[in-house]
């Protein structure tokens, strides 16, 4: 980011955020870089670009997706998945019982 930016960031901001985002993407800076200009992890960089691609193909899309929508379909597969654990379990317990082999 250019010297301007570093000296004047107290908050990562969205705004300061998508510069950084940007300075990497036009091959101005690396994440290796970023990573040690910012004392940020790289893995926290590379979350913000993978945030930023999902942002930009949703703007992108014919019909956008609101927010919600976005974090919706997630978050209900996610439901799913833990309700198929907890009835798995459940009947991993009954049969236990059944043969008789409680678990203490």
């Amino acid at each position: 980011m250019s010297m301007t930016m570093e000296d004047s960031i107290k908050r990562w901001t969205a705004k300061c955020k998508t510069a950084l985002v940007i300075e990497i993407i036009q091959g101005k800076t690396t994440i290796a870089e970023a990573s040690r200009s910012f004392d940020l992890s790289p893995s926290e960089i590379e979350g913000r670009g993978d945030d930023a691609k999902k942002g930009m193909e949703n703007s992108l899309r014919a019909n956008p997706l609101d927010i919600r929508a976005q974090y919706e379909k997630p978050l209900k597969d996610l439901q799913e998945a833990y309700g198929e654990a907890m009835l798995e379990r459940r009947a991993r317990k009954k049969l236990q019982v059944l043969l008789g082999q409680q678990d203490d």
